[in-house]
């Protein structure tokens, strides 16, 4: 199994400064989606990718794909859904419960742009979207505490499960961070797989760590090409790569320090 795992977060003409790195222009993601459908590739959901490598879903299509979308933006609904619909396309939204528009009491965290509110997301599943979980206040997962990182991911899956009236069976790690000890608390909240990013093409992965290739305000169509036909994504991806590598050492240090002054 080779599949490209995509992605995204906010879809617009006008990014601000803090979302603009991972924000794509409406234009350029419909030539996207085009380029996906002209190549006959085949989306899929995160979870029908899950259900196909697990043996408990339909065989992968010869091409397939999968496109995903982090913290769960206005402008999903408002822009990158008819998009998504015109074309045909299947997708997952993972969704940052706390900061969603109409969080009221359940508030938490500080979303960087507009985001969805409650009846959004609900259409968004109704429209065949896969709804799947991000964190509830979208923090560093693996700098918590074990009891605030089991509160972190209970809290925004039952949130999710009981507003969106769906089941939810996938997360993303806000930033793509994890460890060992994320990734099977992970497991015992009840999901069955998780995104990371990591920018590789999903192979033989651990499936609570599936890798994921960053489409950004950045990424021209010959990188988009070379990234969903998977030629060179190490070459493609090195800087962010590098840059992923260094982090993790620093917070595996920074982790550790911690524990040391716990004690």
């Amino acid at each position: 199994m080779r599949v490209p795992i995509l992605m995204y977060h906010s879809i617009t003409e006008r990014p601000n400064d803090e979302t603009r790195p991972h924000a794509v222009h409406p234009g350029e993601f419909e030539q996207q989606l085009g380029y996906l459908k002209d190549n006959g590739f085949t989306p899929l959901t995160f979870a029908d990718l899950v259900a196909s490598v697990n043996g408990t879903g339909a065989a992968l299509p010869r091409r397939p794909i999968v496109l995903t979308f982090d913290d769960g933006y206005a402008d999903f609904h408002s822009i990158a859904l008819p998009l998504l619909e015109r074309h045909g396309v299947p997708a997952t939204v993972f969704v940052t419960t706390g900061w969603l528009t109409d969080a009221g009491a359940d508030a938490a965290g500080r979303p960087l742009d507009a985001t969805l509110s409650w009846s959004q997301v609900r259409e968004a599943a109704s429209a065949g979207i896969e709804i799947g979980g991000h964190s509830h206040s979208h923090p560093q997962l693996d700098q918590l505490p074990d009891a605030e990182l089991r509160e972190e991911l209970r809290v925004n899956k039952a949130l999710l499960e009981e507003k969106a009236g769906c089941p939810i069976t996938t997360m993303a790690y806000p930033y793509g961070y994890s460890s060992a000890r994320v990734r099977r608390q992970v497991r015992e909240t009840g999901y069955q797989a998780a995104a990371a990013v990591n920018n590789a093409v999903a192979d033989r992965h651990d499936i609570l760590a599936l890798p994921r290739l960053t489409v950004g305000w950045g990424t021209t169509m010959s990188k988009f090409r070379r990234a969903v036909e998977d030629r060179g994504v190490p070459l493609v991806y090195l800087k962010e790569r590098a840059l992923t590598k260094g982090y993790a050492i620093v917070r595996r240090a920074r982790y550790g320090l911690r524990q040391v002054a716990r004690k």
